[in-house]
């Protein structure tokens, strides 16, 4: 467990390069090529993670003026995902998600009930949070394991499926994103999309992000519209000229420099892609094609991802107040909006009518859940020593406490032995049928070269 321990403390952008420049001199990359590889996506990882901070630490203070202005009053406190990770990894559940994850992981890899090769191990902790709730709330440990084991192959098995659309969408070959908060909304992106699909004249909108700056030239490009909708929450946020021009220029920074970062960071993933897939190809003839899993900021770079967040934040403010039975104010994970609509623009094929209506749908729901989970947050938070924000009774947040696989998972174990039994048959059952298409695409690959 030291280990593992020691493993967790470095951080992503430290343990990203060392994985990685592991798995490239184990797949013949050779070591020197290994080593940039590694470093460059360290790099890439760093300048995410900067513009990412540089994003909250502006919309931060905005959102803290919207309800100071407006007078907001609600009882549970938004913590933010960073306070979410440091309890789920503090908890009983988290001493042994490491090595939990990189089994089932492995496992899957051998029954072919997975694609992914999930190198993001930093992200283990959303499934540690999920096992954390459970635990609290059936008070058994294992029965914790057994949830965060079910939450981890879900979303992997939701992580093959989408593959395809990262790789055309995103323009992220060779990437999967076996993200326990970005995956978990997949099912939610994909139900609104059918019923918006059978709606007479709404199914026809479709404001697409890439057409639309053709129609409006340079006002469509990313620098403007991000500095546009900065300049519109500075004016709500009730800022003076100088915060409202400040906040614009920076959030329009936010929009240009974040792909520049992701571009950076597959740079240096595209050897190691490349020579996994030779790898596979050449040793496994009953395998499709593989898929290295990675933290979803590499996909937070999208355009209209960027764009429709940056509207969400005030909305997710108005929605907090006017949502009967919400009681949680969104504050510090305001800015993790973006990594919910990492999937979901692929899923809606780069639609902003439909990405917009499905983030409304996504945070009103995701408020209603993030106040029914706060007493297991509040109670994992006390348990794992969390150090309360003064004055504050009970906790809460939009990552990963919004989120519905945690919310259905969580829920089920209140029925113990019964929700794991069914929870378990719903999960192996997803990978038997992911198993059956793996085995169906590889024939087909085979066939077509032969």
């Amino acid at each position: 467990m030291v280990v593992f321990d020691y493993i967790q403390s470095l951080g992503a952008s430290v343990m990203m390069p060392i994985i990685i420049f592991i798995l490239g001199v184990l797949l013949g990359t050779g070591w020197g090529k290994s080593l940039k590889a590694g470093l460059t996506v360290g790099i890439g990882f760093i300048g995410l993670n900067l513009i990412i901070g540089e994003m909250a630490g502006n919309l931060g203070p905005a959102v803290q003026q919207m309800i100071t202005k407006y007078g907001l009053q609600l009882s549970i406190i938004d913590v933010g995902w960073p306070s979410a990770a440091a309890i789920a990894f503090a908890s009983q559940v988290g001493l042994f998600i490491i090595p939990i994850g990189l089994a089932v992981n492995i496992l899957m890899l051998l029954t072919n009930t997975t694609q992914t090769v999930d190198i993001d191990i930093w992200n283990y902790w959303h499934f540690a949070f999920t096992g954390s709730l459970v635990a609290v709330i059936t008070n058994e440990l294992w029965l914790g394991i057994a949830a965060a084991v079910i939450n981890i192959i879900i979303v992997m098995v939701l992580a093959d499926y989408t593959a395809p659309l990262v790789e055309k969408h995103l323009n992220l070959p060779g990437v999967s994103l076996p993200h326990g908060f970005t995956t978990a909304y997949v099912p939610i992106a994909w139900l609104v999309n059918k019923l918006i699909d059978m709606i007479p004249g709404v199914k026809n909108i479709d404001i697409n992000l890439e057409k639309t700056q053709k129609r409006i030239g340079v006002f469509g490009e990313p620098i403007l519209l991000g500095t546009i909708l900065g300049v519109l929450i500075g004016i709500i946020a009730g800022y003076d000229v100088k915060g409202i021009l400040t906040l614009g220029i920076k959030m329009g920074a936010v929009l240009v420099l974040i792909p520049k970062m992701a571009a950076l960071l597959m740079e240096g993933l595209l050897p190691i892609s490349d020579a996994a897939s030779n790898f596979i190809n050449k040793r496994f003839k009953t395998r499709g094609k593989m898929y290295i899993g990675l933290d979803s900021a590499v996909g937070v770079g999208h355009p209209l991802t960027l764009a429709v967040s940056l509207i969400l934040v005030p909305v997710a403010i108005f929605l907090a107040v006017i949502i009967p039975g919400n009681k949680v104010l969104p504050f510090t994970d305001l800015s993790v909006i973006p990594f919910m609509f990492v999937l979901i623009i692929p899923l809606v094929k780069g639609n902003g009518f439909r990405a917009l209506i499905t983030g409304i749908i996504t945070v009103g729901v995701g408020l209603l859940i993030s106040t029914n989970l706060a007493p297991a947050i509040t109670e994992a938070a006390q348990l794992a020593s969390f150090k309360m924000p003064e004055g504050a009774t009970m906790i809460s947040s939009i990552c990963d406490g919004a989120n519905p696989l945690t919310w259905i998972l969580v829920k089920a174990y209140e029925f113990r032995i019964v929700g794991l039994i069914i929870m378990a048959v719903v999960s192996v059952g997803l990978a038997l049928l992911n198993r059956k298409r793996i085995l169906n695409e590889a024939r087909q690959l085979h066939e077509k070269q032969a």
